[in-house]
């Protein structure tokens, strides 16, 4: 591998994590220099954007790795961007990381796939709250500062009234709150992930301290290395994926019926996390960033869009889909000018499949192509039905489902 000039933007050169990741970067023989966040200025200018840095312009970074802390991150991100706008290679993206910081838009996000959620209410209206911990099957209820982190403005209510209550003392002082359903199976434990690239690269459960209920290290939580089921690394790899995170730490309680993700953190810190796997993680980051440099900040999203008449979509084959029990060869799909990218097929994610694959009814397909072609394999536009809740007394409470800590994110990075 050449060597590679390397940014990490940090406001904290002595933090554990920034040390870490400057130590590996240079080991593997690259030039690193970490750059405080907040002493870039911005200049937007048509086809000439540009960075100084202490007033000074600044020199060429092939690539940058963002830690950008909770305080600064509309600061940081934006930061973030124009470095994509110059065409550094970033690790991780500024929308990716704005997604992740909003609490409510990840949670959104994630509901709209098939994977294990945390079950979450956001209302505006004070006379909404107590409706919205009934329809979750009433308290215990964990109440979340949209801008929290480590541990901080996640609160347990135990009963509908102290909730209630709760949000009410927050709305007064402007602060947006969630409220998630408390997995009381998880008893103070969690699970953190650390996702690099499309794999999990190390795992630890936190256990809460006393009876706290928190177990974010910084809360004084004890840690251990785990073993991830399966079904734990997917969902851990999905639920980055799905943010557009290369890099992330994903936090996950061990619910009755399997992984419920309770954050995805897009600076996760690395000292617990490497100190109870014992795996180098820093490197593991460098090497990553060493294999996707040369593909760049590449947002297909906004490629296809220069192609009139082109789309990406995804769509289930059904049991009496024509193209259903055929090979793609025969189904003629590539004739109509549609390109398979990917087939989903339960957990398996088959990639660029072969013609010789057989396409079958409960298939997810997600395809490019002519925007007219993809319309014949389509589904009818049907409202979709919305599932209804059973109501419970307040009274009977809930034992079964999600949520409680927050990242162990390193918040002055």
């Amino acid at each position: 591998m050449q060597q590679l000039k390397i940014g990490i933007l940090s406001r904290g050169p002595r933090l554990y994590s920034t040390r870490r990741l400057r130590e590996a970067a240079e080991q593997r023989g690259h030039k690193v220099k970490v750059l405080n966040t907040m002493k870039f200025g911005m200049y937007i200018e048509a086809g000439r954007p540009d960075l100084t840095y202490y007033g000074k312009q600044i020199s060429h970074y092939d690539a940058v790795i963002p830690r950008i802390g909770t305080s600064i991150t509309f600061y940081g991100t934006a930061l973030v961007r124009q470095f994509e706008q110059i065409g550094t290679y970033c690790l991780n993206t500024a929308d990716a990381i704005m997604a992740s910081r909003d609490k409510l838009a990840s949670m959104q996000e994630l509901s709209s796939h098939n994977i294990g959620i945390a079950e979450t209410a956001f209302v505006y209206e004070q006379k909404d709250i107590l409706h919205a911990i009934q329809a979750m099957g009433g308290a215990p209820v964990v109440i979340k500062l949209l801008s929290g982190t480590q541990g901080i403005g996640v609160i347990l209510a135990e009963s509908n009234k102290v909730a209630e209550a709760i949000i009410e003392t927050l709305s007064s002082v402007k602060q947006n709150v969630l409220v998630q359903k408390f997995v009381s199976e998880s008893k103070g434990r969690d699970i953190r992930a650390f996702v690099v690239g499309d794999r999990v690269v190390a795992a630890m459960r936190r256990t809460a301290a006393g009876q706290e209920f928190r177990s974010n290290v910084h809360r004084g939580g004890a840690t251990q290395a785990v073993d991830l089921d399966p079904e734990y690394e997917r969902t851990a790899v999905r639920a980055a994926q799905i943010l557009n995170l290369h890099v992330a730490g994903v936090d996950m309680l061990e619910g009755k019926d399997g992984p419920v993700i309770m954050e995805v953190n897009s600076s996760p810190g690395l000292e617990g996390i490497e100190k109870a796997s014992g795996v180098d993680i820093a490197t593991e980051i460098v090497k990553y960033l060493e294999e996707q440099i040369r593909f760049g900040n590449f947002d297909v999203r906004e490629r296809l869009s220069l192609t009139k008449g082109y789309s990406v979509t995804e769509f289930t084959v059904e049991p009496n889909a024509q193209i259903a029990g055929k090979t793609i060869s025969e189904s003629g799909l590539r004739e109509r000018d549609i390109v398979i990218l990917r087939i989903v097929r339960g957990p398996d994610h088959i990639a660029n499949p072969k013609g010789t694959r057989i396409i079958e009814a409960g298939d997810s397909l997600l395809c490019y192509g002519l925007k007219s072609a993809l319309q014949s394999h389509l589904p009818t536009l049907v409202r979709p039905k919305r599932r209804k809740k059973k109501k419970k007394p307040a009274s009977e409470g809930s034992t079964a489902a999600t949520d409680h800590p927050s990242p162990n994110e390193e918040k002055n990075a």
